[in-house]
């Protein structure tokens, strides 16, 4: 191979990847978000999962992609580790619709296709033409790129040295290896694949060794999703060793299934006798089905290995334990005076998980870390969950047979559970405060802390003690709390009148004294929703939030 055949070779691998990338784009634009809500929407039910995985994978011409995106909706909580995998395994079969797409011999009609794309692009203002035009450009130069390898290949096929080298690794051990090397470098399978037909096509390389190399390739796919899961938490890292791990077992499947039973390979190749790049597409293809077919029933058992290899922490259990549901459990089936008391029970839960909340952002504004404030991120996230599912049930106790008195409980219920959820609200803009003193480099004086920690602590004893007359309906002790709700207003007005003074005599940071205004609005603010926890099951609040 001369120097100008080895630019040929890679100006047309370059090529066919930047056409998979604007075809890819071209698609994503086309769809516009569409996808990821369809991704987002996955349902338990992992056969949805996998045709889900499989539509968008085709759609958008990349795997890599779409488990790129599942780990993002893993990580963001939107996806389960369930209906991740049964999307991925979607996606090992929609990307070797790559393959299939190629192994048409329509690299003739490939200047044609570019010019009706660039046409549709660049002449016409309509954005889903636009689009559209993008994809057909980037079909286009799939092809043109696939003319550049062959011609650059050809020449290979004659030379000793390169088949004495292709030989040397005809080792099925020695080719899966290559094929994971090879296709962890273009971070692509359809790319490797397609430049595996090439090889074979130009007789460069066996059926039987590329059937080891696209093996392979499945394998050193999964480097880009590695790559991404890095700056993601604990389970975007498991749903990206989880593809992994499915990608290895399938290696091992197939590997095994070929040696007993090698007839399948001639089953395959008899399907195109006379074309090697459709044996290569047919393979590639009926590989990923074979494998999702046997693993699909075994998702719960990879699982578990993904667990043992990055264990679910104590606050991750917690985490979830947060979000379910403990009391309100089938409360359709229980008498009404039952069901209004699991109902009472786990609101009165998702306000000590709220109170646990603002405890631990009041902790994180005078000592901060980055986990704290993460773990309060966090738990705000899983009172907001439970204050949809919590409303949800109660709309299920409206349509039960329940006595005047009985609705205006629920009626009161609903209302609390703003009122809970709002502590946990207050709980996050705390951090943000702490982060903003932080990205501002500025300092509260000495006394101003001393002051809000007074005022935090009052504010806590009110929150605490509300939830006490909440869950034990205990309004003996409402005149004890009012007296705690005078010391909180009584606080802001000291706080705030002294940080003026602090101010005009020059002695506050400017920067830091809006901060301190903010968070003794907010404290305040936590008081006034306590009071009115307190009072949400004995009539009208004494406050308006």
């Amino acid at each position: 191979m001369t120097i100008l055949e080895f630019f040929s070779l890679l100006g047309g691998v370059g090529l066919f990847l930047f056409g998979m990338t604007i075809m890819s784009s071209g698609l994503k634009n086309a769809c516009g978000d569409n996808l990821q809500v369809i991704l987002s929407k996955a349902t338990t039910n992992k056969v949805s999962a996998v045709l889900v995985g499989i539509a968008t994978t085709v759609l958008i011409q990349s795997s890599a992609a779409t488990d790129v995106m599942v780990i993002g909706f893993v990580n963001a909580e939107m996806m389960t580790l369930a209906q991740a995998i049964a999307v991925i395994m979607g996606a090992n079969i929609g990307t070797t619709v790559t393959a299939q797409i190629t192994a048409f011999n329509i690299a003739a009609y490939a200047p044609f296709i570019l010019f009706i794309g660039a046409v549709m692009y660049l002449f016409i203002k309509k954005s889903i033409v636009k689009h559209v035009g993008e994809v057909i450009l980037g079909f286009g130069m799939l092809f043109v790129g696939i003319s550049y390898m062959k011609l650059a290949i050809a020449p290979l096929s004659k030379s000793p040295d390169f088949t004495n080298l292709l030989q040397a690794i005809e080792n099925p051990f020695l080719m899966i290896l290559f094929g994971i090397a090879f296709t962890a470098l273009l971070q692509s399978s359809s790319s490797s694949t397609v430049i595996f037909q090439t090889f074979a096509i130009q007789g460069l390389i066996s059926y039987n060794a590329a059937v080891y190399l696209v093996i392979g390739a499945a394998i050193g796919s999964v480097t880009p999703n590695l790559l991404a899961s890095l700056t993601t938490n604990r389970n975007g890292k498991r749903t990206a060793v989880l593809n992994l791990i499915f990608n290895i077992f399938r290696a091992v499947i197939l590997l095994i299934l070929i040696t007993v039973l090698p007839q399948i390979l001639d089953l395959i190749q008899a399907m195109s006798p006379d074309d090697i790049g459709r044996q290569i597409a047919n393979t590639h293809t009926i590989f990923a089905i074979i494998a999702v077919i046997i693993m699909l029933p075994f998702t719960g058992f990879m699982i578990k290995i993904v667990e043992k290899l990055i264990p679910i922490l104590p606050e991750e259990s917690e985490q979830l334990e947060d979000r379910k549901l403990q009391y309100m459990v089938n409360i359709q089936e229980m008498p009404p005076a039952m069901a209004l008391n699991q109902a009472h029970l786990e609101i009165t839960r998702m306000g000590r998980i709220a109170e646990k909340n603002l405890k631990r952002a009041i902790d994180c504004f005078f000592d901060y870390s980055p986990d704290k404030a993460e773990s309060v991120r966090k738990r705000e996230k899983s009172v907001d969950i439970l204050n949809s599912t919590i409303l949800a049930e109660l709309g299920k106790l409206k349509a039960m047979d329940l006595s005047s008195a009985q609705m205006t409980q629920v009626s009161m219920m609903s209302v609390s559970i703003r009122d809970v959820e709002r502590l946990s609200d207050h709980a996050e803009n705390i951090v943000e405060y702490v982060e903003e003193l932080r990205n501002k480099r500025a300092e509260m004086s000495d006394t101003a802390i001393k002051e809000l920690r007074r005022m935090s602590d009052d504010t806590l004893r009110e929150v605490d003690l509300a939830l006490d007359i909440f869950e034990k309906n205990d309004f003996a002790r409402l005149e004890e709390l009012e007296a705690l709700e005078d010391v909180v207003d009584e606080d802001e007005t000291t706080l705030v009148n002294d940080h003026i003074e602090r101010f005009l005599a020059e002695h506050c940071d400017p920067r830091a004294g809006v901060v301190f205004t903010d968070i003794v609005t907010d404290l305040e603010r936590c008081a006034d929703n306590a009071v009115n926890i307190a009072y949400a099951m004995k009539g009208p609040k004494p406050k308006a939030q």
